[in-house]
């Protein structure tokens, strides 16, 4: 083995040690760094959807499809502007966001609990899962006239419509992460005490937080999903009512302008969830 002299340990003491003051500026430095990162994300996401209309524009003026089947962006744009100086699209926009939002509020956190639960037990899993497994193959329009039914064509069916939706993507993902949580984890969490709902919050959700962001995201879409099948019937309001009125009416400017409404809307919604996941993930994500 060999010996230590005076001078190694004297040399080693003298190695520079990193403090707290030189390692700050690195961290500031990674902002300007965030921000390239994201306008450069910004700018490739957004050639795309130049790109289509581009080609949109020029299908449409060059007569390859008839006018009456495909309009032009600027007539789309323009039936928007109508709508909104009529101040019907802010009503139309704003009862369907609410409908989204409420229903899948309502679902994910019903979600969330049933999940907690079927999750972590075999027996209740046995229970539960061959029941729902059969709804959840239900389409969404059979849901329609059952809650026409019970709850009439009101607010009341469309949101649980929505709930329902929203409900099973966050159940079947969540339930199914949770039953493969690493068991040394689990029994690490039981040695410190922890048990029922302290060792689901603690231990076993924190460990599946990327199942709940992409269970929630399933979820949303599924929302908006169910909520043009909720409103195809019985709505005077929203904008699947806006998509069957433009049909029936002839107005393919407008059609096209409300599938574009839900395309940004579903994807603004989306990114509020994105947010949330780089809350939940730095929290609890290490």
């Amino acid at each position: 083995m060999r010996a230590v002299s005076p001078s190694n340990v004297s040399s080693v003491l003298e190695r520079p040690v990193a403090t707290s003051d030189r390692v700050a500026p690195a961290t500031v430095s990674d902002i300007p760094q965030r921000r390239r990162r994201w306008v450069r994300s910004a700018i490739l996401g957004a050639v795309l959807p130049i790109l289509l209309v581009a080609l949109w524009q020029t299908i449409a003026t060059a007569g390859v499809v008839a006018s009456y089947r495909l309009p032009t962006p600027l007539s789309v744009w323009t039936a928007g502007v109508d709508l909104y100086e009529r101040g019907v699209l802010y009503q139309h926009v704003a009862i369907s966001t609410q409908r989204v939002l409420l229903g899948f509020a309502i679902g994910s956190i019903v979600g969330l609990a049933l999940a907690a639960v079927v999750g972590l037990s075999a027996r209740i899993s046995d229970f539960f899962a061959p029941t729902l497994g059969a709804l959840r193959a239900v389409p969404s329009l059979a849901w329609v006239p059952l809650l026409g039914l019970y709850l009439g064509y009101n607010e009341d069916s469309k949101v649980a419509l929505i709930a329902i939706g929203a409900f099973f993507p966050v159940y079947t993902t969540v339930a199914s992460a949770l039953r493969h949580v690493d068991a040394h984890l689990v029994e690490l969490g039981r040695s410190y005490g922890y048990s029922g709902p302290a060792l689901l919050s603690l231990v076993q959700l924190p460990s599946v937080v990327p199942a709940v962001i992409s269970s929630l995201r399933l979820a949303l879409a599924q929302a908006w999903l169910f909520l043009v099948a909720g409103e195809l019937l019985g709505a005077s309001l929203g904008l699947g009512y806006l998509l069957v009125d433009s049909q029936q009416n002839g107005r393919i400017d407008r059609l096209f302008l409300t599938i574009i409404l839900l395309g940004v809307l579903g994807k603004t919604t989306d990114s509020l969830v994105g947010l949330l996941e780089r809350f939940l993930l730095k929290r609890w994500g290490s």
